[in-house]
């Protein structure tokens, strides 16, 4: 019979994604500890994912990891984790946007940032990509806010925005503004 662990972590909606975004510091240091933990709690393996946090689609089987920043500008760092539904495989190979837009409120809510009066902008080093993307979250009393106006495609009702910018990202995966170096490739076949 396995352990059970109580593990903390806050159930949040980015864009049109859900998932549960951890401390770093609750979790595994160790990567592939750090994965079976993550498989365990989004309930990877059965199609419904009946026995965890994950929503039985890819959509909602998302996790964000946000813990003290490794780079020098940022104020917090952000590693995104893709787990599958079916299968039991963690990939942290890609990006998501949507999740991204949790980690400033988050980092604000657990006392990884400060918040301002008016609005708070956080720096996040995506772990994913190297780069780095400001947030700005609306932090009325330094707290933020989740109800607003902000209506977005594929989401009923709406919601307090969060603004991301993309701080010198060109080039994220292949080094280049334009991949190839050319403004237009012509491809026969």
């Amino acid at each position: 019979m396995a352990i059970q662990l109580r593990i903390p972590c806050t159930l949040m909606r980015g864009g049109t994604s859900r998932g549960p975004v951890f401390l770093a510091t609750d979790l595994p240091v160790d990567t592939g500890l750090r994965d079976e933990v993550l498989l365990s709690i989004l309930g990877s393996g059965n199609e419904l994912q009946i026995n965890g946090l994950g929503g039985g689609n890819p959509l909602t089987s998302k996790v964000a990891i946000v813990g003290p920043p490794t780079h020098p500008d940022a104020d917090v760092d952000y590693l995104f984790a893709q787990v599958k539904v079916v299968e039991r495989v963690v990939d942290t190979s890609p990006n998501c946007g949507n999740m991204l837009s949790t980690v400033g409120p988050f980092a604000i809510e657990k006392g990884l940032v400060a918040g301002q009066a008016g609005h708070t902008r956080v720096v996040i080093h995506n772990v994913n990509t190297g780069q780095l993307v400001a947030a700005t979250v609306q932090t009325p009393n330094g707290k933020p806010v989740y109800d607003g106006g902000t209506v977005i495609d594929g989401v009923p009702g709406s919601g307090a925005p969060v603004e991301l910018e993309f701080l010198g990202v060109a080039g994220a995966k292949t080094g280049k503004l334009l991949p190839t170096g050319a403004a237009i490739d012509l491809i026969e076949g």
